[in-house]
Formats: C-alpha cells, structure tokens, sequence
C-alpha cells in the first residue's frame, strides 16, 4: 500500500510538471507572437505574415493550454482589431473615444485585418470570458466592426466580425447558482438542424462555470443589456437587409452568417420579456427576408439557405416571444395604465441618434446602445412601462392579439409559398416551423392555426420522403391522441379549399394549383369517412355541386388554349410502335406447334411476358389535361375522386345515386346522338347545333371522373393511399378503423360494384357513340357536300373514344377475375379489337395498353392469348355480325385486326369456316355492289387468313415425312417380331397391344391428313375468292388480291406434297395391317378417297391465268408490276409447261408493254379506246392522263426481270418455248436501242434466254452486229464454214433485222450501234465465249 501511495504521487508530481512545462511553452510562444503584432500596431509596413502561423498555433492548441492566456492573446488582437475598424470607418474610432491616445493612427492592410478577425474568432471559440467587462468591450468593438459598410470593408473581415460574436455568444456558459435565470434556457436554437452542429462549442466544464463569477447570460437578459441586445439584433438584420440590396453583388454567406449569430442570441437570451420589445421589427426585417424568396432565384437574396435559418429564426423568436407557457397566463393579468408621451419622448431620442456612426458616446454604455431598424409602431405606444424608461412591453391581451394580427399577416403572405419551395431544405425548414408553431403557440397564434394545418397537409404530400414521412408521424402523433382542434379544423379547412379549388386550377400557376389540390387529397384523407361522406351526400344537391366543382376542374376547357411549345413537347407521336404488334411472333414461336387444338388457352407460367410497365399502369390522365397541368396535380385531383368514391360506399344507397349522376352527361349525348339519326342529319350540321361540342367534352369529362370513382374501389387505389398518408413499418396496423370497416364492406357488397360496372359499360358500349367520326370519310363526304368540320370536333370525339378504352381497363383492374367471370370481357373484347386498328393513334394506343393490362390481370401470358382464349366468343360476334354488314360495317376491319393482332390464327382455322364463307360471299359481283366501302377490309382479313394457312402449311410436309420415316421404322420392327409368333395365350395378349397400337398410329392418320384438307380448303376458298379482284382497277384491292394469290398457290402445294406423302403413308400401314390381320382398321382408312379432290393447284391456277391477263390490259402499271413478281413465283411452283400454251395465245397482252419506248409517244390504237364499263364497275383511271415515263420504265424493267427469271429456271424456263423466238427478239431489239434505265433489265434477260438457246440469242445480237461492219467480215479459216454474209445476209433497211422479224415492228426502240457493240461484248464475256460459238467470228 505504501509502494502504491508513493507511485502514485510520483506520477502526479510529474503530471504537474508536464502542465507546467506546456504552460511555458505555450506561453512563450504566445509571447513571441504577441511582440510581433504589438510592433505591428507601431509599424503597420513590416511583415505580417506571422499572422498565418499565429493562427495556426491558434488552431492547433487545446481549450485548456489557451484558457490561462485569454488576456494575453486578446490584448494584441483587439488593438489591431480596433485599427483596423477605425482606418475604415468613415468617422475614427479615436476621435470620440475618451481613450483616444491609447489608439493610434493605423493603416492595417486587408489581409492583416482579415487574418486578425480570424484569430479573434479562434480564441473566442476555445477561450470563455470570465467577466462582465470583459464581454462589455468586446461586444462594443465587435459592433463598431459590424456597422462597417460593404464600400468600408472586404466581405471576408464583414463576415469575420459576424463570427467573432457568434463565437462569442455561444461560448457563454450558465453560472453556478441553480436559482439565475439562465438555468431556464437551453442556449442553443429550438428548431437546430444538423448542419447547425458545426457552430458547438463543446461541453461546459466546471472550471467554466467556476472562472466566471458574473452570470454574463442573465446579464443579457437583464434590463441594463435591453439596449445592447436591440443594437445587436438590428445589426445583424441588417446585414441580411444590405446584402440582399446589392442583388448580385451580394454575399449569400454574410446573410447565412448573419442569421446563425441572430439565431445564437436569441437562444442564449431565450426569454420573452428580454426581446419582446424587437418582436415588431425582427418580424418586418425577416418577412422581407421571405418575401424576397417569392421573386429572387438568384443572387444573395436567392441564397436558399439563408431562406433556410430566416424560416427557423422567425418560428424560434415567435416561439420565445408568444410560447402558450407565456401566452396563456396574459388574459389573468391585470391591466396597468401606461403613459404615452413617455413612450413617445424615449422612441423619439432613440430616433434622433444616429447608427452610421461607429462610436457615440451612448454606443459606448451598453445600456445607451442604439436601436435603429428594430422599430416599435406608435400604436403600441400603450404597452411600454413609463416608470422603468427600459425597452420593455407588458405583454398584455390586447398587445398579444395586436402582434398575433400581425404575425398572421406575414405567415399567410409566405408560408404557403415556402411549402412549395423546389429547394428541400427550405421546405423541411418550413415543416420544422410549422410543427413547432403548432406546438408551441397555438393559443398565441389561433386565427393562424388553419394556415398552419394547411401547411402540414401540404408537406403530408410532399415528393421528398423525408418531409413527408416527418409530416405524416405528427398528424398522426395529433390524431391519435384525439386532437379535437385539428379534426374540426381539418372539416373547416376540407370546405374552404374545395370552394376555392376551381379558381386555383384554372389560374396560371400550377405551382400553387398542386400546392392546393394536395392540401385538399391530405385533409380528405384525415378529414375520416363520416365527415366527408356526409358532407356530399347529405343531399343530392350537394353531391351535383361537388362533382360541378370535379367537372369545371377536369374539364377541357383549356384544351386549345395552351402554348404551342407545351403542346408540341407533350403531344405523342402521330405514328409509332405498339408492343402488342411485336406480339404477332411470340405465340407463333411459342411452341413448335404439334397441338392442333381449337380455342387454345395459354395459362400464365414461370416464364413471364414482357409487359411494359410505363405504358400498362391504368388509370392514366385524361389526354386534353396535359394542357392544363402536369401529371403530378392530375394525380392529386384524382386522389381526391378516389378518396371520396371510397368514403361515400360507406353508405351503399348513396353510391349508385352518385353513378346516375355522373352518367347523365353520357346519357344526354347519347340521347342527342339518337335524334341525329331519327332526323337524318349530316354530321356537319349536328356539329354546328348549339351545345353538340359541349356534350361530346362534357361526356369526356364525365367518364374521366367515372373511372376514378370506380378506381377508388380497388385494392391498388385503397394499398396506394396506406402508403401515401400512413408512415411505419407495419402500415396495415396503422389504418383508421372506418377503413377496415370500409374494406370488409367493400367485400360483401361486391354485387353493387359489378352492377354499377354494369350499368356504366352499358353507356359505354353504346353503338351511338363509337359512330362519332374520328376524321373525314368518304361517307361524311357524301352526305355533305360542304364537309366543313372544325377538327377540334373530331379530336374531342377521338379522346372521348380514348377515355372510354381506358376506363373498361380500370373497371378490369377494379373487379379482377370477375370481370371475366360477368361477362364484361366478352362484351368489351370486340370493341378492344375493332379500336386496334383505328385511325386514330391515341385511340389505338389505348386498345393496346388496355388489352395488355387485361391478359395480366386475367392470368393470360400475352394479349395475344388472351384473344385467343377468348377467340370463340369473338368469332361469334363477327359471324352475327357479317349477317347484317348494312348495320355493322366495321365487322370487316375487326376481323382483320383480330387475325392480325394474334398472328395465330392457325390455331382457330377450324372458326374461319363461317366467316370465311361469309366474307367469300360479299366479294363476289353483288356483294361489293352493296358494299364497295367493304371490299377492301374484307380483302385483308383473307389475306390474314391465307397467311395464317401459308404458317400451317409450310409444316404439312416435314409432318408428313416424319410420319413416314415413322411408319416404315415401326413396320420393319413388326416383321421381325412377326417370324417369332406362335399361338399361346402371351402372343394373343401381345397382338391385342400390337393392335391398339396400330389404332391409335391410324387415329392419327386421319386426324393428319382431315387437318391437311381443312387448310386446303381454307386456301382454295381464299383464292376462289381474291381471284376476280386481280382485275381490279383499285390498286390497293389488286395488290391485297396478288399477295393472297402468293400465300395460296403456295399453300396448295404444300398441301400436294403432303397428300404425296400421306399416300405412301397410307400404303404402308394398310399393307402391315392387313399383314397383321387387323381387317378392322382397313374400314377407318378410307380407301375409297377421292384423288381429284386433293389436285388443286394446277385447276386453281387454271382459274386465276385469265385474271393475271386482265391485270396487264387494266393499265394499272402499280399492280402489273406486282403481277409480273405474282406469275415469275406461281410458275416456278407449277411448272412451265402448264404456261407454254397460255403466254403464246395470252402472251400478247404483256409483250405490248415492251413494243415502244417509254419515252416516244405512240400514236392513238384501236386498243387505247375507253371500253365499256358495266354498271357495277368504276373506273379508277382515265385515259385522258397517260402514265409517266418512268412509271412506264419501270414496268417494262420488271416484265424484262419476269423473263430472265424464268428463262434461268429449268423448272419454268418452259413457259417460254413457244414465244421464246418472238421474246427472243423484242429483248435483242431494246438491247440494240440503248435506253437508259433498260441496259441491264435487257442484259439479264439475254442472259436467261441464252440458257435455253444461246444460237438463237448471238444470231439476233450478229445481226445487228456485223451490219454495221460492211466490207470488214472476218474470213472464215476453212472452206467448210459458211462465209458469214451468207449465215447473217445483208439487211436494207432496220425492218430486215431478225429481231424485228421475230419480235415484231416496236416504236421508239432504234438501233444504236454503239449500244449494240456494248451489249455483243458484254454477253460475249458472259455467256458466248462459254459455249460452242464460231471462234473465227468471236475473235473478230
């Protein structure tokens, strides 16, 4: 024990020791410095720049080291300090100062009076005073520093000055004595932020507390400092005031520092009776400070953080000043008679001194200080005790309700529009304000309590997280203790804001307008079921006048009325790419299709389909708002409908009555719609009748908000205002009672939602409102002839379309399953599918993004299944529908969007029977006479047809073959097992299993080859009925026509081929079946088959040659182009020798268009005549208007195409034997005319006819050749060849060429002989020097 006494004062005796020693280190240091700036103050020119590494000794050191040389280290500095204040000053520190001979003249430059300030303010940091004169001088010097203007000092010693007194405020600590005044202040800002943490100073220490032997706090708040603190206060406001005057010149960090000091000493004095007096000036000089921030963006005035610390240094000075703890008891004060005059004469003294001047002699007595811009108004004259001639006011009733008017005043001008402030701090700022107003001066501040709850309803739906969360834990803090204020004032405030909301949309801020509108969302959310749904359904008067207010908000009004820019920017594309388009191959490739089954259902699995999430999302905002705002308030004004949907199904028998309200917009035009018909009225003068626009957008509107109410229902809706308006972990504890109460009855009653659903999709499908045009027809032009519709009229007509689209997608997401389950789906899938195909894109677009959210939400991997699935109900409608086209014209074009739209129609081939038949039915002579509009639409759903058998039978013969090689495999297998049968009962058992195998392989079979018929069928039908429309004049028909004609000439071979294979089949299994004795299934083969039926293709093509034919004579050069592609396939498919005959008695039609030069006019023929056209036909082209060169160029490049690719081919090179001199010819004599554009069109087509005789082609080519050459022919090397004048004899004239003996007489096509001497050459390289030519005339 002893060992450890005499340790442990060794140690402590040499702890002592290290103090000391650092003691005197420190100190000598300090000494060294403090020479050096002493000699500074004599000499201001020697060098200064021991300032930095005195500073930095400043920084390094601990609060301990410098706390014995305090006195030390601030002599030095506040003698530079007050040099350098009074070299700057317009009037000298040392003229009135009564130590004037103590301060000389200095000239201390800028960088040593800012490094001063800087070491001032580190020993006001880490040094705490310890004496009431102390803090006196330093203040008194710090404040001539602070009134230094920006044109007297640099804005780095301005903003030193500021934090030497920031510093020196927060470093006062409390003294010892528990009773002093300072014990009931915290000393540090109310609503400090983390940003604010930078400022602390540290822990007070108990040798703080015992160095200082006045309470230098209590003196601030005492009566002598009143003049002092008001000086201070005005200085600093200041200031903020001076730099947000000097615009963009200004310093944003003066004003932030500035605001941190003036919320530093406010919190240090923290008690109302000290600043109560500055309460009027403080709150005039700050509300500039907000009101600025409605204008400026930019510059110091701009500086959001200084907006930041004006905000939470308003909120803590009122909190201070008008606190409830201090309020409440006003009213049981008794009331003191005042002298006015008193008042009057101590405000007017403080008037008449004068704050420019740095040093008076009041400013040197802190209780004479000067208060300048800290102003009382004479009408507060009253409260002011005339006895004690100190800034004080007798914080009375009537002086609280005075100031409360006044603050209500400044409040309600700026914090609505700081709730909005873009800048996140400014608005947490705000919400921190708000909170601790409503917390702390609610009695104080009564009238401006309903702002202040709008305020926090505001940040309730702000877009930054944290505001929002933070908004939504208080309101819920109030309500969950049943804070009866805020419920009745969240009614109050529900009454006043939907009363003003029209107003503020149709304003021209939207920034106030979803200020406003989220206020609204957030009061009807707090506001609870009862009360709302009271409120509007108290009387049906009151209900029309809220959906009135809806209806003027969401309306159309402002459709036409926004900027051009807005317009451009917002509006979508014209024309663009549906994802459900890129469906088409996704069900094709989904499987490699071995399942023939009908009515195909795809239910959803692991593998997902790929739905775009942006485009699907429903309900989305209606398209004419984006002219009136953006998304976000269209959400916002949503959430209201939807909120209040959700609160009135409370009351079951008030829902459908709101229903029936909304739907009599809808009902009126469809009524209005009605008389049109009854009057046979043009749509033009429909449209010109008073009110016909107002009804097709008031409609518009009307279902917008009908969907929303429907919405509000859904679980989505109900789950997203949870996440909205509820903050927690577990959100579903958190919800209010009438909620769950609201969501059980929800359940029970899902009857009354499926029969109000019901009752809107019977307006909505009505036929009068999709008759509304969506552009000019040719029928509006035909029953009027003037056709002067105003385009806003089909605009509104095509976003009612859009809006009704959506809203059968919204009632979808709102029932699920039991849409589908009511029938609802079936009813509405045929106008999904008709709108798919709309002219207008929006209206489009909106079909696709609803049939997508459909297919997803009833379980279907794509919207191409979900059609699918749902195919037979779709099928029977257009087969209803194709029995009565006068009545339903658009049948046709939903058939083809549908076909088109899955792009598996060959899974429900066997459903186009009927419609097939239908539609073969009305493209015959009668049917396109009564309706020649439909032809057309017709002609495309064939042709989807005849694609979808084209995708079947492309996999017939690889089916087919399979079975085949299958077949022979097993019976080669069953010859073996054969030779090894006996006659046991084990053999009969196996031949028993043999021959139910044998069943199910000729089952099989004959499923196969039905289903090879069916699509043979289907493809003759389709050309049975495409092929009188190859002569079309309308060039759209033709072509459509010619495509059909493609896919079935290419489908009935398949379908051949197949038959081929399927008979070796067939020979196959009933050679091993009656091998096996299984006479049985012999029967169910049907040998008697009738083979004629299965030889289509070449009876079809029988068919269709005349129509190719007359393609050629109907001018029609668009179609005869296509033509010439149509005969090159189909005869490479059948065959050439099918066509020899036919292109030599037909050929003529299409070898006049090589007969003259497209750019020579020929004379007026017998065959140019106009023929004679029946009743039943039109005319689409006139002969008056001959067709230009370059079309006529262009058909005779693809004829010349025609017969080089035949000619190639050894399958169709045939076609061409009998006319192959006669083409022969015509190709040789354009060859030797060397039109341009023709060369090489003429040179390939030599070079295919060469491939059938290449003698022919060179006799033609030499003919022409060597006439030019004369004299010059070359000698042949033997006697036994022909001279060539007697192979090629001369010619007289052009008309004895070969070619034109062959080829006939053309027009326009002259020799040229150098384009001759081009093309010998040329095919001499390709063709002739390969083959067996005379080699005496090729060398020549």
């Amino acid at each position: 024990m002893d060992e450890r006494r005499v340790f442990s004062g060794k140690s402590s005796e040499i702890s002592n020791r290290d103090e000391y020693f650092l003691e005197n280190s420190m100190l000598l240091e300090l000494k060294q410095y403090c020479i050096m700036m002493l000699e500074l103050v004599s000499n201001p020119n020697i060098d200064h720049s021991f300032i930095s590494q005195y500073l930095d000794l400043l920084r390094r050191s601990s609060r301990q080291s410098l706390k014995p040389f305090t006195d030390y280290a601030l002599f030095p500095l506040l003698l530079l300090f007050d040099g350098a204040v009074n070299c700057r000053s317009s009037k000298k520190v040392a003229s009135q100062n009564e130590f004037a001979e103590s301060v000389p003249e200095l000239n201390v430059s800028d960088s040593v009076a800012e490094g001063v300030v800087l070491c001032l303010e580190e020993v006001l940091r880490k040094c705490r005073l310890g004496s009431l004169d102390q803090m006196v001088v330093i203040l008194k010097k710090l404040a001539y520093g602070a009134m230094l203007s920006p044109e007297e000092a640099s804005e780095e010693f301005r903003i030193g000055v500021i934090r030497c007194f920031r510093a020196l405020v927060l470093n006062l600590c409390p003294c010892s004595d528990e009773s002093c005044s300072c014990k009931q202040i915290s000393g540090w800002p109310l609503l400090a932020a983390k940003e604010l943490r930078i400022y602390s100073v540290g822990r007070i220490s108990k040798d703080d507390v015992a160095l200082s032997k006045e309470c230098l706090i209590a003196f601030l708040q005492s009566d002598p400092a009143a003049p002092a603190v008001g000086h201070w206060l005005s200085l600093l406001l200041k200031a903020v005031g001076v730099e947000a005057a000097r615009g963009h010149q200004g310093n944003s960090e003066i004003r932030v520092e500035a605001l941190v000091a003036f919320r530093v000493l406010v919190a240090k004095i923290g008690t109302a009776d000290a600043i109560a007096f500055y309460l009027p000036g403080v709150v005039s000089q700050l509300g500039r400070v907000l009101h600025a921030s409605k204008t400026m963006v930019s510059g110091a005035a701009g500086s959001t953080d200084a907006l930041n610390h004006a905000v939470r240094g308003l909120s803590e000075y009122l909190i201070t000043v008008l606190g409830d703890v201090e309020s409440a008891t006003l009213d049981n004060n008794s009331q003191s008679t005042f002298n006015e005059k008193a008042l009057v004469s101590v405000l007017d003294e403080l008037r008449q001194l004068t704050i420019k001047s740095p040093v008076s002699s009041d400013a040197i007595n802190p209780s004479k200080s000067v208060v300048r811009d800290v102003v009382v108004s004479r009408g507060d004259a009253s409260k002011v005790n005339s006895n004690s001639k100190v800034l004080r006011v007798d914080r009375s009733s009537g002086w609280l309700a005075n100031t409360a008017d006044h603050v209500d005043k400044l409040l309600s001008a700026t914090f609505p529009s700081l709730c909005i402030h873009p800048n996140i701090k400014v608005r947490i700022a705000v919400l921190a304000a708000v909170k601790a107003l409503l917390d702390r001066c609610s009695y104080a501040l009564k009238q401006t309590r309903l702002m202040l709850v709008e305020c926090l309803f505001v940040m309730v739906c702000d877009d930054f997280e944290d505001v929002s969360s933070d908004a939504h834990t208080f309101v819920q803090h109030q309500i969950s203790y049943q804070h009866k204020g805020l419920k009745n004032d969240t009614l109050e405030i529900f009454r006043r804001l939907l009363e003003k909301l029209p107003q503020v949309i149709m304003g021209d801020d939207e920034l106030i307008a979803l200020s406003h509108v989220r206020k609204l969302l957030a009061v009807t959310f707090f506001a609870g079921a009862q009360s709302v749904a009271e409120y509007i359904v108290h009387s049906p008067v009151a209900a029309t006048r809220f959906f009135d207010v809806f209806t003027v908000c969401l309306s159309q009004n402002s459709t036409f009325a926004g900027s051009l820019n807005k317009y451009a920017t917002r509006k979508p594309s014209s024309s663009g790419f549906m994802d459900s388009i890129s469906e088409i191959k996704a069900i094709t490739n989904f499987s490699n299709g071995d399942s023939e089954l009908v009515g195909f259902r795809r239910q959803r699995s692991s593998h997902q389909s790929e739905h775009i999430k942006d485009k699907g999302e429903l309900p989305r905002m209606p398209p004419w708002f984006v002219h009136m705002g953006s998304q976000k308030l269209y959400n916002a004004l949503a959430g209201i409908v939807r909120l209040v949907s959700f609160y009135v199904f409370t009351d079951p028998r008030s829902f459908p009555v709101l229903i029936d309200i909304l739907l009599e917009p809808l009902r009126e035009l469809i009524n209005e719609l009605r008389m049109k018909q009854c009057r046979d009225e043009s749509w033009q003068l429909w449209y010109e009748r008073t009110g016909s626009g107002k009804l097709v957008r008031g409609a518009s509107t009307a279902v917008c908000i009908l969907n929303e109410m429907v919405f509000g229902l859904s679980d989505s809706s109900i789950d997203s205002f949870a996440g909205s308006f509820l903050s927690g972990s577990r959100k579903e504890d958190l919800l209010p009672e009438y909620w769950i109460q609201i969501k059980n009855q929800k359940t029970k009653e899902k009857g009354l939602i499926i029969d109000c659903v019901g009752s809107i999709l019977h307006e909505y499908l009505a036929p009068e409102i999709w008759d509304l045009p969506l552009g000019i027809s040719s029928t509006i032009q035909q029953s009027d002839d003037r056709c002067d519709i105003s385009m806003h009229f089909f605009n509104d007509n095509g976003m009612l379309h859009q809006i009704i689209i959506e809203g059968i997608g919204i009632f979808n997401v709102c029932l699920g399953v039991d849409f589908s389950s009511c029938g609802f789906l079936n009813s509405s899938l045929y106008l999904l599918l008709e709108n798919i195909i709309c002219s207008n894109f929006q209206v489009k677009e909106a079909a696709n993004t609803v049939l997508h959210v459909i297919s997803a939400t009833q379980k279907f991997e794509t919207a191409g299944h979900l059609v699918l699935g749902n195919a037979d109900y779709v099928i029977d409608s257009i087969c209803r529908q194709l029995r009565n086209l006068d009545l339903n014209p658009h049948v046709p074009n939903v058939l083809a969007a549908m076909l088109s739209f899955i792009g598996v129609a060959d899974k429900i081939l066997p459903l186009l029977d009927e419609p097939l038949h239908a539609v073969s039915v009305e493209l015959e002579i009668l049917g396109r006479h009564r309706h020649p509009n439909l032809t057309l639409p017709f002609l495309k759903a064939v042709a989807e047809i005849s694609k979808a058998t084209k995708h079947e039978a492309d996999k017939l013969p690889g089916r087919a073959d399979f079975f085949k090689n299958k077949i022979c495999s097993k019976t080669s297998y069953v010859d073996k097992e054969t030779a090894n049968f006996g006659s046991d009962v084990k053999t009969t058992r196996r031949l028993d299993a043999e021959e139910k195998e044998w069943e199910s392989i000729v089952f099989e079979f004959n499923d196969s080859k039905r289903y090879r018929k069916i699509v043979g069928s289907i493809a003759g039908s389709c050309l049975a009925s495409v092929t009188p429309l190859i002569a079309s004049g309308d060039t759209a028909e033709c072509l459509t026509s010619l495509d059909v004609i493609e896919d079935g000439i290419i489908v009935l071979a398949k379908v051949e081929e197949a038959y081929k294979l399927e008979s070796e089949t067939k020979e196959a299994i009933i050679e091993e079946v009656e091998s096996l004795r299984f006479h049985n299934l012999v029967d169910t083969l049907s040998m008697a088959e009738d083979e004629a039926s299965e030889n289509r293709l070449l009876p079809a093509m029988n068919k269709i040659w005349p129509f190719f034919i007359s393609c050629f004579r109907s001018k029609n050069l668009g179609a005869i182009r296509k033509c010439c592609y149509t005969i090159t396939m189909v005869i490479r498919i059948c065959g050439g020798d099918f066509f020899s005959r036919r292109f030599l008695t037909d050929g003529s039609h299409i070898w006049k268009f090589l007969s003259s030069s497209p750019f020579h006019k020929k004379p007026f023929t017998k065959d140019d005549r106009t023929p004679l056209q029946l009743p039943y036909r039109k005319s689409f082209t006139s002969s008056e208007d001959p067709p230009s060169e370059i079309s006529t160029l262009k058909v005779q490049i693809t004829i010349l195409e025609m017969i080089g690719d035949l000619a190639c081919n050894n399958r169709s090179s045939s076609a061409l034997a009998a006319v192959f001199k006669k083409v022969s010819g015509m190709v040789v004599g354009i060859a030797c005319s060397g039109v341009k554009g023709l060369r090489d069109a003429c040179e390939n087509a030599l070079v295919g006819l060469a491939a059938i005789d290449s003698d022919m082609i060179w006799l033609l080519l030499a003919d022409v050749y060597y006439s030019r050459k004369g004299a010059k022919l070359p000698e042949p090397p033997s006697s036994e060849l022909l001279e060539v004048s007697k192979v090629l004899p001369p010619v007289a004239s052009e008309k004895e060429f070969l070619h034109v003996m062959y080829g006939g007489q053309s027009f326009g096509f002259h020799v040229d002989f150098d384009a001759v001497e081009n093309v010998f050459h040329r095919l001499q390289a390709r063709v002739f020097s390969s083959q067996n030519q005379p080699m005496y005339l090729l060398e020549s």
